[in-house]
């Protein structure tokens, strides 16, 4: 993955190696393994874990990167995980247990595999998925691999799961979560319009960090190379610092690592960091985290 991550950065044409393809392939297919252990072999690595093996992190070479293997595996082992996701669908009442826990599990990375493929007939499969699913884990799943492409479908789900589940606060935590971390392209813009939704409440943390908190794990998002991840969050730290220091000064965690990225976006950490320091009446929790990460 870190060739590639150097490839693309040079401009180098991308091209992921036929005995990985094989390899996925014959985990996928190996009906000797536990599911649990395949749906976990065939995952990828995500983009902070890789980002953590480079000298100077880039978040746009990784995302691209790995949204280019994902969707080439999905290409050349099409029929494998349409198979996988029909042979693992299940109308059954829900049961825990490992055995229905791993089919599920290896049904539904199946599915987000081929949700990158962008294909009408895959949507819409998809989508079915969403509307007969029996458990919230495989709605959810479905509702996860969907809201990955900006449309009127993505809008449409959204919108149903949360008319299904709005007096449940836990599940729509869990829905704030899914669109915060979302890698759709400009995505802060849909987290600053999802404050002003009546389910958020800035003075709820569980809900602060469900939405705020969890945008910073989209990496391509949170370090847009424009700075409008973290201006969105310097904003965000200063508001929540009013209400609950210690949720704000978690917040400021995401950018003790400032220096782990290039030169541009360093710059426009910093400019954060020093903008809240700046700020009359920030709490010690806020400046002792913000004077540390300027200083490390």
């Amino acid at each position: 993955m870190l060739s590639l991550v150097v490839d693309f950065q040079q401009n180098k044409p991308l091209a992921v190696k036929p005995d990985f393809v094989h390899g996925v392939r014959s985990i996928l297919c190996d009906g000797s393994l536990d599911k649990e252990f395949i749906a976990k072999a065939i995952d990828l690595p995500g983009e902070g874990e890789i980002m953590d093996m480079m000298d100077i992190a880039d978040p746009d070479a990784v995302h691209a990167v790995r949204s280019f293997v994902r969707k080439h595996l999905a290409s050349e082992l099409k029929a494998e995980f349409l198979k996988t996701v029909e042979n693992n669908r299940s109308s059954d009442p829900y049961i825990f247990d490992h055995s229905n826990m791993s089919r599920r599990a290896l049904k539904n990375i199946a599915l987000s595999y081929l949700a990158t493929l962008e294909d009408a007939q895959i949507t819409e499969l998809v989508l079915n998925e969403y509307k007969t699913a029996t458990n919230m884990t495989d709605q959810f799943a479905a509702l996860t691999a969907l809201v990955q492409t900006p449309g009127e479908t993505r809008d449409d789900v959204l919108a149903d799961f949360y008319s299904k589940w709005e007096h449940d606060f836990l599940v729509v935590n869990k829905w704030f979560t899914l669109q915060a971390m979302s890698d759709i392209p400009g995505n802060v813009e849909n987290v600053r319009k999802l404050l002003q939704h009546p389910a958020f409440d800035l003075r709820n943390p569980n809900k602060v960090h469900s939405l705020i908190g969890r945008f910073r794990t989209s990496p391509v998002n949170f370090h847009a190379k424009d700075g409008s991840g973290y201006k969105f969050l310097g904003e965000m730290v200063l508001q929540v610092d009013k209400l609950n220091p210690q949720g704000a000064s978690r917040l400021m965690s995401a950018f003790s690592r400032w220096k782990h990225y290039d030169e541009t976006r360093q710059a426009l950490a910093k400019a954060q960091l020093e903008m809240i320091l700046s700020t009359n009446g920030i709490s010690e929790n806020v400046f002792e985290i913000a004077s540390k990460s300027l200083a490390a």
